[in-house]
């Protein structure tokens, strides 16, 4: 489950280089499609594809078109996309489409950026549908059982497809995760945790604590026991073999990001951070590959220890089985890719 730290300059190197199928021209720059402009991921992810003399570019691809999208009920969306949108198309040349079908037949690969998750599942099946391999950016849907809908589409079209937080990417987190600790007995994970009344309530920021966390201890969470105040979640997973994971969501209060990783030879700290761009040079790999560098297996599993989280404070923060979640959503191993 853990990840090689990353070489960002041999690896964007080496992304140059890739051919998105073999037989087309090894320089072949991607026209990349992105879907929902209502985020600040969009211009950092564009500046960081298109913009060569930025100092974290990321070669290989180039955002070109967009479906605006957009979500009028949420202030978060309505208040930011045309600014977005305005920096897009004056900014980076990007041509704006009226229709997800009708930018797919212009690009090679998709991102979708909307900030809500609810639109997700059907804003992917025309991408699917198109047959593009596409980019899921969190939350992966609005719902876990959207989340198993969108990945049981991706292994019936055959188009691969991934989402993830940048978290699991950052250099200090990976840091942990690769660190000899010997036996390791558990994790505890810090950040953010707004809750939007939308959704989940850690599928709105909680998700980046939560990777994290599974970053560094993996797959294998058996149950899930969440603590609730309005201040803050303590939210404790029981991992197979009876290791232990703690994710300290923060509200109304100083927030940073931070996990912990304890062994029975060493307790290891994080002591640096990140930022978008080891993500991206991920991104970049999946386009040319079709390889997801995250498992479906894995991403569902993080959603449904955050649906468990929220099914035990329903239930009075009693233990819930994240197997129990994710069957009750529509996923069990047979749907595994």
């Amino acid at each position: 489950m853990s990840n090689p730290v990353l070489n960002l300059g041999a690896v964007a190197a080496s992304l140059a280089l890739m051919p998105l199928h073999a037989q087309e021209p090894q320089s072949q720059t991607l026209r990349i499609g992105m879907i929902g402009l209502d985020t600040s991921h969009v211009p950092a992810f564009t500046v960081r594809l298109n913009d060569p003399a930025n100092k974290n570019h990321v070669p290989g691809g180039r955002v070109v078109a967009a479906f605006k999208g957009g979500s009028p009920d949420l202030p978060e969306s309505a208040n930011r996309i045309e600014g977005f949108t305005k920096t897009l198309v004056e900014g980076h040349g990007v041509k704006l489409y009226d229709t997800i079908e009708e930018l797919c037949q212009n690009v090679d690969a998709v991102l979708i950026e909307s900030l809500d998750g609810r639109p997700h599942l059907e804003q992917v099946r025309p991408v699917f549908a198109a047959g593009k391999r596409v980019f899921i950016d969190k939350p992966v849907a609005g719902t876990l059982k959207d989340a198993v809908e969108i990945y049981k589409l991706s292994k019936e079209t055959g188009v691969p497809c991934w989402s993830a937080s940048s978290l699991r990417f950052y250099p200090g987190v990976m840091e942990v995760a690769e660190a000899a600790a010997g036996e390791v007995r558990g994790a505890i994970s810090y950040g953010p945790a707004t809750i939007h009344p939308t959704h989940p309530d850690l599928f709105w920021y909680g998700i980046h604590p939560t990777e994290a966390l599974f970053t560094v201890l993996g797959t294998g969470c058996e149950t899930v026991t969440r603590t609730h105040t309005p201040d803050t979640d303590i939210v404790t997973g029981i991992w197979s073999g009876g290791r232990t994971g703690v994710l300290y969501g923060l509200r109304n209060q100083k927030t940073a990001y931070k996990v912990i990783k304890f062994g029975t030879e060493k307790i290891v700290e994080q002591t640096s951070g990140g930022d978008y761009t080891p993500m991206l040079v991920e991104v970049m790999r999946f386009f040319q590959t079709g390889k997801p560098p995250v498992s479906p297996e894995t991403t569902l599993e993080i959603y449904g220890f955050m649906e468990a989280a929220d099914e035990s404070k329903r239930r009075g923060g009693t233990p819930v089985s994240v197997a129990e979640v994710l069957k009750a959503a529509g996923w069990s191993g047979a749907d595994q890719p």
